[in-house]
Formats: C-alpha cells, structure tokens, sequence
C-alpha cells in the first residue's frame, strides 16, 4: 500500500521505509520556530529539563511578532528573554522589530521550510507552510523544549483527509472562502488529529498566497496538518525565496486516506463566519445590513500583499463609513514596503484607514485594534471565538479581505459587487 504525503515525510524523518496511520514514530524535526509570547515558557521548560545547549541552533527560527512593538512592559520583557536565548545559543534565524513579520507568513517568505521538511512550531497556525509541501504542525511548550534539545520528538501518524477542489473562482471569491466551506462542511472537530490534502485543477491554478491561507485554516477544522504536494507553483515560490526541493515527495497513487470531499468552487459566493466558531458559515448576502464598528484587514491568513492589493483597489476613491474603524496589518516588513512602493498604503490611508507596522496584534486580541464591550468587528483572521479580539461580548465576523474593504465603505456586511 502507497502512502499518503504526510506519511512520506514522517517516514523519512523517522527512518523508516513506510508508516501508516496510528502508528507512534519518532522523528528528527527539520525546523523549529517559538515566538515572542512561546519562546519565554518553553525557554523556561529547555532550563527545567536541565538541558543547557540547544542540540542544532540551525534548526531554530525566534521571531518577534504578537506583541510587537512591546505593548507593555511585560511582553518587552518576554522579547528580552528571546534576544538573549538566541544570542546565547548562537541562532542566527532571531527576528527582531522592524525586520520581522507575522511568523507563519515571514518562514516561506524567507525560505526556512522546504517542501518535504518536518516543521514544528509553539503555534498552531505553524500548519500554514503545509502550503509547502511540508508537514508543519503546532505543539506545545514542553515539546518544542525537547525538540531545541534532541532535536526529535514522537508523533502518532495522522490519517488523511483527501480534499479536491474543482471549477474556477468567480469574481471577489478566495481561497479563504474555500476553506471557511471546508471548514463549515466538517465542522471545528471534522478532521481532528488529521493531515488534511489538498489537490485539484482549481488548487493548480492558484498562486502561493492562496495556498497559504488555504492551510493555515486547516487547524480550525482539527487538523494536524493542513498539506499541498510540491508542484511547478511551489517549486517555483521556493527556489526564488533561497529554498530547496532536494526533500519533496508526493503522494502514491495507491495511498489509503480515512475518507475523501469535493468542493467545487464553481458556484462558491463569498463567505462569512459568524460568531463565535469559524465553522458558522453563510453567504455573505444573508448578512446584508448588519452593522459593523470595526474592519481589520490582515493576520498570518490574509495579509499579504494580494490581499491588500484587494482590499485597496475597492477602497481608492471611496471613504470609510463613519463611525467605522478600519486597521490594515501587513504580514511582514517586506510587504509593508512593496504595499508603500506600490501606492496601496497611500489608497488605504486617503481612505481612512490605520496602517499599522506588521503584528500578530489586532487578531488575538493582543493591541492595535482591541475590541471593547458589544463592539462588533469584521476581520481576515482566521477566529472568532468569544473574547478572540477583546471583550467577551464583542462579536467578530470572517470573512476575506475585498469583502473587509467593502465593509468598511458602507459600514455593514457588504459584497463587494453592491457597491455603487
């Protein structure tokens, strides 16, 4: 029996000839990446477990980007204790303020994980470079302390959820509609403890943006693992971006998965999640009318450059509605700058729109677009739990970026083809 793409990548990390589902392996981790707000505890774990030195500081990504710029003293000093981890472990891959990013968009960018890679990270949006043809997947303090010092951790084998996404995008349609189907589809808990694996002639067709919000979204369905096999598109993204392809694998023909779904995208309108599960999804034209007092347009699912070349090109001209507040979040420095270059962050400024430096920030709730008491808030993130993005009684709605922009013009849940 063939495997499936993420029991290839287990297997070769783990030494084997094959593996299947529900099998306990122990890997060799290719990369491990913990942040500004996860590196402090799982420094304090590595120090607890009486390790001393991290086993490959190679393998080690640090980046600063939930709380930054420090909001208060206290995440200044969580800042501080992973500047010195890293200038004391010698890693090299530590992004500082001003030449970071939002981490799960910052690692393809800056080629860190290669199609083929076992990637770990103290996040659970780490599932986002799947997109890669790597198996990426969040895990815990403790873990990823252990991971810094054996450079190995144990892994059950997921079993796989097959997705074929067929037909062409219709106007002011995304991959992140795409997924918020999916995910309304299979529910919070559908593919619990599953690598999800994406194929299809509409996934062919879409640019590595796509891909990556496609995958990050994977764990508000439970997965472990949201994964595209490497093809031109990706080899294409990796190699401009310092990667390798030298580790890609794909899955056999013959490969056994727990269960197989079709989208087609064909007839998908956009899509909005309502609170308070990502899974609540309807047709943006059954909102119509429901009023908003803030847009964030952003987060590691939708603030690459695409998205705000989007979102720009349905604000230029028009005016944010009053009594609206519209945040614009850049994933990374770089898109920051090209956003400038390009002329879009002038459009969202002229339009009434906050620009602000790139930060995890708004999406959890953190600062730079706190939610207060009953506010209610339409976003690109990727949830909209209660108490996400600030008060417990704040509502927050997803939906993607062009349909953001129109929302912030008219002040309600609007489709982008309703505006005059």
């Amino acid at each position: 029996m063939g495997m499936t793409l993420a029991e290839k990548i287990l297997a070769r990390t783990a030494g084997l000839a094959a593996v299947s589902a529900g099998e306990l392996v122990t890997c060799t981790v290719d990369k491990i990446m913990a942040t500004d707000i996860t590196a402090p505890l799982t420094i304090e774990v590595f120090r607890r477990m009486g390790a001393t030195r991290v086993k490959d500081p190679e393998s080690c990504i640090l980046i600063n980007d939930h709380f930054v710029p420090a909001k208060d003293i206290r995440s200044a000093d969580f800042a501080r204790a992973m500047r010195e981890f890293a200038k004391e472990q010698g890693i090299r891959r530590y992004f500082e303020v001003g030449r970071s990013g939002i981490c799960h968009v910052l690692v393809p960018e800056k080629g860190l994980v290669s199609p083929g890679e076992l990637f770990v990270g103290a996040d659970s949006h780490t599932c986002t470079a799947g997109a890669l043809g790597a198996f990426a997947t969040g895990v815990g303090s403790t873990d990823l302390a252990a991971a810094w010092a054996l450079k190995e951790l144990w892994f059950k084998v997921p079993s796989t959820l097959r997705v074929e996404l067929r037909g062409s995008f219709r106007p002011h349609v995304t991959s992140k509609d795409v997924v918020l189907r999916l995910i309304g589809e299979l529910g919070v808990e559908g593919a619990r403890y599953q690598a999800i694996e994406f194929h299809g002639e509409a996934l062919a067709a879409m640019p590595m943006h796509a891909r990556l919000t496609l995958c990050n979204m994977a764990v508000e369905a439970g997965a472990k693992a949201g994964m595209i096999p490497c093809d031109d598109i990706t080899a294409a993204y990796v190699t401009a971006h310092g990667g390798s392809v030298d580790k890609a694998v794909t899955p056999d023909g013959d490969a056994s998965y727990a269960a197989a779904l079709t989208i087609d995208i064909s007839a998908l309108e956009p899509q909005v999640a309502e609170p308070f599960m990502p899974s609540n999804i309807r047709p943006v034209g059954d909102f119509r009318g429901l009023r908003v007092d803030q847009v964030f347009i952003g987060s590691c699912t939708n603030g690459y450059l695409e998205d705000l070349r989007a979102a720009a090109a349905i604000l230029k001209g028009r005016k944010v509605a009053d009594g609206v507040r519209l945040i614009v979040t850049p994933a990374t420095q770089s898109i920051y700058l090209e956003a400038v270059r390009e002329g879009i962050v002038a459009d969202l400024v002229e339009a009434g729109a906050a620009v602000t430096t790139p930060t995890c920030g708004a999406c959890l709730g953190g600062h730079m677009g706190v939610l207060g008491k009953d506010e209610v808030a339409l976003a690109t993130t990727n949830r909209n739990f209660r108490g996400r993005m600030g008060d417990l009684s704040a509502r927050v709605y997803l939906a993607n970026p062009a349909v953001a922009a129109a929302t912030a013009v008219t002040g309600t849940i609007t489709h982008p083809e309703e505006l005059p």
